[in-house]
């Protein structure tokens, strides 16, 4: 186990922009992101390179103030936690005159350049201007925890942690191919964005930008499917042991890194209640926030029977969403961009009240992916589904055509009869099929013509489906590189540090994350049972009523939100004569689904004008506005 020095640092969660050739507006950046760092705000011109940070302090204020330079010739703004910089330092005999994490980061850059990122161990975005060189370096951590925008013209560069500053500084206008992604995926893929010029750098790579050219490299320096490709050699004792061990580690890491009081969200579920219950071994009388609500279930006893196992200074938080009315628009604009995920609503609330508790929390962030959490793994553990015979598919089509749809989410029906509707798929379609699943069986209502935005997402699906991995490794892979990141950290960033709240999440580790992928497809699906392997390691910690719950996440009421509460505002928008999303389907379509026209899964319907109703909120709201 790794031991830690009782030091002071310096660790600051913050927000970042930056250009070159061009002179920032300072305060309307401020206002754009005030919430990312309230605590002191800092600008720095350098050459044609200017920087702004905004720092949120989770430790000792002094001696951690960025911009930072190194020797006159290294300076950087960085947004994020290195929680091993101490053992960094120790390691490669690195001499700073402060403790600051991002001190560490120039003394690694100065000594290794772009391969010291292979030695962090954290969530981060960050910038580098080598003044010698003329150089800005720019980069993102491996999962994506901690978003960079960019603005690319033939003449500057502009970047930031926030597409809502980009458009404090530009006139940006709109890339409309690219709601064909958001409308199919739920997101814009991988690096698009809802503006043209603007690209979101991609998680695991970096940019090395030639500031007198402009010229911009792109390298790829973190892909999970190296890891996944390793061989898988560790029997089931002893994968847990390494399992519970890394993850002891990581949760040491997080809590070390803060002179504040840390919490942890926790749920009725194994991947907080595994959090809370190492964290509350290396910290005393460790606060613990439980979401409860009128729903289908409420998680809030299990949570309670953790809370009480490990004595931790519990709050359930009750949301009742009664000025959801008055919030919904506020909380899909702080996201910058049009944002599907229902569950950003519930997590507003949660994170609001969490920040009268804490400054810092811990989550179970990335459990799933990493370690075969939802319930649509277990057919690709037996089949893979992505090498689909036409036989299974052509059978499957036509029990399809038999069948009623299904309308209770949570049903074994409804899990029978999606398992058959990817089955009917081919290709990129059973992927969206078993995942997110928005519009799939209505996608030819969305008028591409020509354009196949399919395209870009196929390079990367080739790369994964081509490779030599299970059906459970193809679908895990995909849910990583695409749902934990273009949604599940997206929502949790912008969730909490619109409440100047930090979020870290232990299962998102450097160690786990080259670990987990080799761990056998057996001890992450075993026959009808997800996250095997974590639900053994749960025996040792865990109240036994939490051990064999199912994954469930928010029970986010979604239906009635659309057909009640939400109704009138959701019809204003989406039925608005002038309506953005007109641009992309088939005359009437959307009419006849804001109605209840349309033969449809009342579960798929409201979860398809949600999305569509966030895209127009953003339009008016964001877009269009001055």
């Amino acid at each position: 186990m790794v031991l830690f020095l009782k030091v002071k640092s310096f660790i600051f969660m913050c927000g970042i922009a930056g250009s070159i050739n061009y002179k920032l507006d300072y305060g309307k950046i401020d206002q754009a992101m005030h919430h990312r760092g309230p605590d002191e705000q800092n600008g720095l011109e350098i050459d044609q390179v200017d920087f702004f940070h905004l720092r949120l302090s989770i430790l000792d204020a002094i001696g951690g103030k960025q911009p930072m330079q190194l020797q006159e010739r290294f300076f950087i703004v960085f947004n994020g936690e290195i929680y091993n910089h101490l053992e960094l330092r120790k390691q490669f005999d690195l001499k700073g005159n402060t403790y600051s994490d991002t001190e560490t980061i120039l003394l690694l850059f100065e000594k290794f350049r772009e391969n010291c990122l292979k030695y962090l161990d954290g969530m981060f975005a960050f910038a580098i201007y080598d003044k010698k060189e003329k150089q800005l370096f720019l980069t993102r951590d491996r999962a994506g925890e901690k978003s960079l925008y960019i603005y690319r013209d033939a003449t500057k560069i502009l970047f930031s942690s926030e597409l809502n500053a980009l458009k404090s500084q530009l006139n940006l206008q709109i890339e409309n191919n690219n709601f064909y992604h958001y409308l199919r995926f739920g997101s814009f893929y991988k690096n698009l964005t809802p503006y043209k010029n603007v690209d979101e750098l991609t998680a695991g790579t970096y940019q090395i930008i030639n500031c007198d050219t402009l010229e911009t490299n792109e390298y790829k320096w973190w892909d999970i499917n190296d890891y996944y490709q390793q061989p898988k050699e560790d029997c089931l004792n002893m994968a847990i042991e390494k399992t519970n061990a890394i993850l002891h580690q990581s949760v040491k890491r997080r809590i070390a890194s803060s002179d504040l009081e840390v919490g942890c969200f926790l749920s009725g579920g194994i991947d907080s209640g595994l959090v809370t219950a190492l964290a509350s071994q290396y910290t005393n009388r460790l606060k613990t926030m439980t979401i409860s609500f009128n729903g289908e279930y409420n998680e809030a006893p299990l949570a309670k029977l953790v809370a009480e196992k490990y004595q931790t200074d519990h709050t359930e938080i009750n949301i009742n969403f009664n000025n959801l009315s008055n919030d919904v628009e506020k909380i899909i604009c702080n996201y910058g961009e049009p944002f599907f995920d229902s569950s950003a609503i519930p997590s507003y609330y949660v994170s609001q009240e969490a920040k009268k508790n804490v400054t810092v929390v811990l989550t179970g962030d990335g459990a799933d992916e990493l370690f075969g959490g939802y319930r649509r793994y277990i057919p690709f553990a037996k089949y893979d589904f992505f090498n689909s015979h036409k036989v299974i598919s052509g059978s499957a089509s036509l029990i399809k055509s038999c069948l009623p749809f299904s309308n209770e989410k949570k049903s074994g029906y409804n899990h029978f009869y999606r398992l058959i509707s990817f089955a009917t798929k081919s290709d990129i379609d059973i992927y969206l099929a078993a995942g997110l699943d928005i519009i799939e069986g209505y996608e030819n209502n969305l008028t591409s013509g020509e354009y196949n935005y399919l395209e870009l997402m196929r390079r990367d699906f080739d790369k994964v489906i081509k490779s030599p991995l299970s059906g459970l490794e193809k679908i895990m892979n995909l849910d990583f590189d695409i749902f934990l990141c273009n949604d599940v950290l997206v929502k949790m960033d912008i969730a909490t540090m619109n409440h100047s709240l930090e979020s870290r999440s232990p299962f998102l580790s450097k160690e786990m994350l080259e670990y987990a992928p080799a761990i056998k497809d057996t001890f992450k699906i075993k026959g009808m049972t997800t996250k095997f392997l974590l639900r053994e390691i749960a025996k040792k910690y865990l109240p036994a009523p939490l051990i064999n719950q199912p994954k469930r996440g928010f029970e986010i009421p979604l239906k009635s939100w659309v057909n009640n509460e939400l109704k009138e505002v959701i019809h204003d928008y989406v039925g608005a004569s002038s309506a953005y999303h007109k641009n992309f389907f088939k005359q009437g379509f959307t009419e006849q689904l804001l109605n209840n026209k349309i033969k449809m899964p009342a579960e798929k319907r409201a979860k398809l004008l949600w999305t569509i109703f966030s895209m127009e909120v953003w339009y008016k709201n964001l877009y269009l506005s001055v």
